[in-house]
């Protein structure tokens, strides 16, 4: 297990956190255990894998506006498939390219395998012959954190 879900006093999620960063929330006693795995131990603490705040946090801000644009943000969005085939992605294109004015946007940016991103290079999809599979769009942040 590669991270801890985080949850609000309340029990709305937050965010995850590293099991390195989870066991140091513990230790300042920001946060309590609400969910471990069996059996397993980190030191003198159960092996957690969902931990709740022990104050509530208002986080208000995150509702009012998206994610900010991120290449890690697209293709976590993207859920690492090419915008263009069913492969992997591994780099970000821009359907508008940057050398014509195209927008960091979360609208004008789509996961692309490498392949794809190549053959693409600095022309609009329609030009290079190629279709997008799907339309990007501004992610929510409660869809950020399901991925």
């Amino acid at each position: 297990m590669d991270a801890v879900l985080v949850l609000n006093a309340d029990l709305g999620p937050l965010h995850r956190v590293p099991i390195k960063h989870a066991i140091r929330m513990l230790m300042r006693q920001v946060a309590e255990i609400h969910e471990a795995e069996p059996g397993r131990h980190l030191g003198i603490f159960p092996m957690p894998k969902v931990l709740r705040l022990v104050r509530y946090v208002v986080t208000r801000w995150r509702f009012t506006n998206g994610p900010a644009w991120s290449k890690s943000g697209v293709l976590r969005r993207d859920g690492q498939r090419c915008g263009y085939c069913p492969a992997l992605a591994t780099t970000v294109d821009h359907i508008l390219p940057r050398s014509r004015g195209g927008p960091n946007t979360w609208q004008n940016t789509i996961g692309a395998c490498y392949a794809c991103n190549q053959r693409k290079a600095n022309l609009i999809p329609a030009e290079a012959g190629m279709q997008l599979l799907r339309q990007p769009t501004v992610p929510t942040w409660s869809s950020m954190m399901q991925r």
